[in-house]
């Protein structure tokens, strides 16, 4: 694995314990027994850590692209693993289960798009991962999905920015380093 893929697989992963603390400790309102919030506009406020995990989002295709699936949950379970020393265990077990099945969401949405149509597929994926990833880590961090909305627009945010500019740095992946590798034919696939 190159130089490429273990810088995203430690960014990625920094997102998840990043989030975890920003949750319980930054935001505009804190919500007694439940999360500190922020505007993410549209009068929608959404816990902190979505700043981190929209971005995490992002993050997670270029992981995929750099080191394949297996990099990408190895990048989840580090990020657990460290939240375990800032986070209650409730908010990582959370945490932890919300990345891994947005992850397999991503898995699904992603892959298929990702070579003809990347922008459409960081917008794509990001949009499916932002609704599971918010669904599942509101139900069982705070047993609610009350900020559901402002949690997947928060999110949304930074697909929405990113896809331009990883579309654009794939246009100059020589200079970039973000080329695709190409779909296997039949022919290397049984070889």
């Amino acid at each position: 694995m190159g130089l490429k893929a273990i810088s995203l697989i430690a960014a990625f992963a920094a997102t998840v314990p990043l989030a975890n603390w920003m949750i319980g400790n930054v935001g505009t309102r804190c919500v007694p027994d439940g999360p500190c919030t922020i505007p993410v506009g549209f009068g929608l406020e959404a816990p902190s850590g979505v700043l981190v995990v929209g971005a995490a989002l992002v993050l997670r295709d270029l992981v995929q692209e750099a080191g394949g699936i297996r990099a990408a949950l190895a990048a989840v379970a580090i990020g657990t693993a460290l939240s375990w020393f800032i986070a209650p265990p409730a908010l990582v077990v959370a945490s932890a289960s919300a990345f891994v099945l947005a992850e397999l969401t991503d898995l699904a949405v992603y892959t298929p798009l990702r070579v003809r149509r990347p922008g459409l597929a960081i917008i794509a994926s990001g949009s499916a991962g932002a609704l599971v990833d918010s669904a599942v880590f509101l139900w069982l961090a705070f047993g609610s999905v009350d900020f559901l909305a402002g949690q997947v627009a928060g999110k949304l945010w930074f697909s929405l920015l990113a896809a331009p500019v990883i579309v654009l740095a794939r246009r100059h992946s020589g200079r970039a380093g973000f080329s695709i590798p190409p779909e296997p034919t039949a022919r290397s696939k049984s070889s």
